[in-house]
């Protein structure tokens, strides 16, 4: 890896989470298109590359939301619950079935976009006022599990995923945000392991790089630690929108790559 590589690695990760932080988001999703398109990382090299960076970038904004007591409560132990079996699971899924691109990126898209034009729309146009319900704990365990899949399979946090759905039924950002990032990177934790020790039974690029996705990592940590100060001081709606706005662009990003 080059100088210039990790400088923009860095810079990529702290951009990227500060904007992505407050909404209970790594960014991953957003880095995993740099590394391949602008990086050059190899698959399925870039998978693990993006939980070593979400391991490294995780304690920044969790450091913070554990002094403001936002890690307590059962849901981040539903999501670590699901998450964490589901990443083992995907990591062996990518390694000897090699699922290809275009079908996770088809994926996403058709969840993320009109799952989050659906919550931009209901956060500027509120329905009538009605009771809120979550998913029960076992529905919010299953869509972990198949979250964290997802997050072994390609890389990605699952927080993207897990944020807007969670939103979407009724949660609010505060609880979701925390939980989500908490899962976020125990799953990591375990999947760049799991790629650590399946890279010494097979051959390839399945092992991280390791010092790219500890300059975008260093990035992740400065930048998650300011996301997550700022999270208190925006209200409820702005983080909505913002959630919602992010979900937009994630599926709008990989339907133009499928597509192209």
């Amino acid at each position: 890896m080059t100088w210039s590589a990790g400088l923009l690695g860095f810079a990529a990760g702290l951009l990227i989470s500060v904007v992505t932080a407050p909404v209970g988001i790594s960014g991953a999703v957003f880095l995993l298109p740099v590394q391949v398109s602008v990086l050059g990382v190899p698959s399925p090299a870039v998978t693990p590359t993006n939980l070593l960076y979400n391991v490294v970038a995780g304690p920044g904004a969790l450091l913070r939301h554990h002094r403001t007591g936002g890690l307590k409560g059962p849901l981040t132990r539903l999501l670590v619950a699901g998450t964490v079996p589901g990443v083992v699971l995907g990591a062996v899924i990518r390694v000897f079935a090699v699922p290809g691109p275009r079908v996770f990126r088809l994926l996403i898209a058709a969840l993320l976009l009109p799952l989050g034009v659906w919550l931009l729309l209901r956060t500027l146009r509120p329905a009538p006022a009605r009771t809120a319900r979550p998913p029960s704990p076992r529905a919010t365990t299953a869509l972990a599990l198949t979250v964290g899949v997802a997050g072994g399979v390609y890389g990605i946090g699952g927080g993207s995923l897990l944020g807007p759905v969670l939103v979407g039924r009724g949660a609010p950002v505060a609880a979701v945000a925390p939980a989500a990032l908490a899962a976020t990177f125990v799953t990591s934790l375990v999947g760049a392991v799991t790629y650590a020790l399946l890279s010494l039974a097979t051959t390839g690029s399945v092992a991280p790089d390791w010092l790219l996705g500890l300059s975008c990592g260093a990035g992740g940590l400065i930048g998650g630690h300011l996301g997550a100060r700022l999270q208190p001081h925006l209200p409820e709606r702005a983080l909505r929108l913002l959630l919602g706005g992010l979900a937009t662009a994630v599926g709008a990003l990989y339907a133009v790559q499928f597509v192209g």
